[in-house]
């Protein structure tokens, strides 16, 4: 066991700098000026993607330790879960500074005007406690009301991907093919924790692996 969570530290450091390389590569196409007609929205939709699909990684973190007996996999949910408050976050300031124009006042118009930034917004606003409480420190000092806190996850994740399926537009068939799909990985995730199955397939690989 101490060897398996030594090469999960030492790997860490690679599932670090792999969660920086969609950030370096819309920096590169910035550069570049290759982000297409509308670099605005390709620059939104990208960092609001990998913070959905970082939020997805962490809520997978669950069903697949049940499925696979490997409780290892916990120690990476920290960073993943950070890295989706981070694109979230990038999501957020792009929509602010460079769409709005800085006029941030303007936010509360939109949020008032349009469903899809409210339930955004709202999704962001239950990640910076989660985020603010991810060190072990804060772990300690709230015991068990840190569970609590952080089964907000569940409706960040909702949230988060209905703000991604009411944003499109539904006469283009292929654009509003990509939020279903993310919307119904979410809703697998979910319905994973409530059944019986990954937990007893965790028992049974536990079992063999002390037989061994």
């Amino acid at each position: 066991m101490p060897r398996r969570l030594d090469r999960i530290a030492a790997s860490k450091p690679l599932v670090f700098a792999a969660a920086l390389v969609p950030l370096l590569l819309l920096a590169l196409d910035t550069r570049a000026g290759t982000l297409g007609a509308d670099p605005v929205a390709t620059l939104e939709h990208a960092t609001g993607l990998w913070a959905l699909r970082f939020l997805l990684a962490t809520l997978a973190i669950t069903p697949l330790r049940r499925l696979t007996g490997w409780h290892g996999l916990v120690r990476y949910r920290r960073m993943l879960g950070l890295f989706a408050f981070f694109y979230a976050s990038l999501h957020l300031a792009i929509y602010l500074v460079v769409d709005l124009g800085g006029f941030w006042a303007q936010i509360f118009g939109e949020i008032a005007k349009k469903p899809f930034i409210t339930v955004g917004f709202l999704a962001w606003l239950l990640m910076v406690p989660l985020a603010l409480t991810s060190t072990r420190g804060m772990m300690r000092r709230l015991g068990r009301r840190w569970s609590t806190l952080h089964r907000l996850v569940y409706a960040a994740g909702a949230l988060a991907a209905l703000h991604f399926v009411w944003q499109v537009k539904w006469g283009e068939t292929i654009a509003a093919l990509e939020p279903v799909v993310y919307a119904t990985i979410f809703a697998g995730l979910m319905l994973a924790r409530l059944g019986p199955w990954p937990r007893a397939r965790s028992k049974a690989v536990a079992a063999k692996g002390e037989q061994g």
